[in-house]
């Protein structure tokens, strides 16, 4: 793969995001598409606003599933937390048969609108990726390369900071990727908790029977899961040629 195909792809997915987030760009193109349509933009609020607000709550739900998924499959795979290991797959399993919309409804009479039901919910759904992959990455290292580094005088801490975690980090960071592109494509019930986001147009239109609406906030959020997919993809792939 050439250089310049390495970089295309997450460069015209970020092109044609900013150019849908220019009202002078957009309207020619919804006129086109939605003649019918007397409101074409979205007037709440503008769409590189609504852009930032589902960047912010995605990624930070991916940083702390993250984060999460990685300490307990760490945990599990240490000897003293293997009994754990059944009942954590299990758990994180069930996080994600729970539908997101099912656990923000659940969670606002409790934390009520905004930021937290929204990442509550996306937390929970998105931890079992970055599970699964660090699990498999840990679980599947060949035990001379561990033998070896504790015939070098190596303790637990060392081999796993110097071995364990460097063989791991490609097989982690592809469920991180996935997590991550999971929560940009989630991310759109935030509208309904109010907490923003790209969600909002598409709800709105929904509810206004307004095309228009809903076309923007679906092609924006698909070219932010795109952008993003495509940039930690090379970054994973950098991980793995080292």
């Amino acid at each position: 793969m050439s250089r310049f195909q390495f970089y295309a792809v997450p460069f015209a997915a970020m092109v044609l995001l900013l150019l849908l987030c220019l009202p002078e760009t957009l309207s020619p193109v919804l006129a086109a598409l939605f003649p019918h349509i007397e409101e074409r933009l979205f007037p709440r609020s503008p769409l590189y606003s609504l852009l930032f607000q589902h960047l912010l709550i995605s990624l930070t739900a991916a940083v702390i599933a993250a984060v999460i998924g990685v300490l307990l499959a760490v945990a599990a795979t240490r000897r003293r937390g293997r009994a754990f290991l059944p009942l954590i797959r299990d758990a994180s399993s069930l996080a994600q048969t729970i539908p997101p919309i099912a656990v923000l409804a659940l969670a606002i009479p409790f934390l009520g609108f905004g930021f937290k039901p929204v990442l509550l919910a996306l937390v929970l759904y998105s931890i079992l990726p970055v599970l699964n992959n660090t699990l498999s990455a840990l679980e599947t290292l060949p035990k001379a390369i561990l033998e070896a580094a504790a015939g070098m005088g190596m303790n637990q801490l060392q081999s796993f900071l110097r071995v364990e975690l460097p063989l791991a980090l490609p097989m982690t960071g592809a469920g991180i990727r996935t997590s991550t592109v999971l929560n940009i494509g989630t991310a759109a019930i935030a509208a309904l908790a109010g907490a923003g986001g790209l969600g909002s147009p598409i709800a709105a239109g929904l509810i206004r029977d307004n095309p228009a609406w809903v076309f923007q906030g679906a092609v924006a959020t698909a070219l932010l899961a795109l952008t993003v997919n495509a940039i930690l993809l090379r970054v994973e792939m950098k991980l793995r040629a080292k």
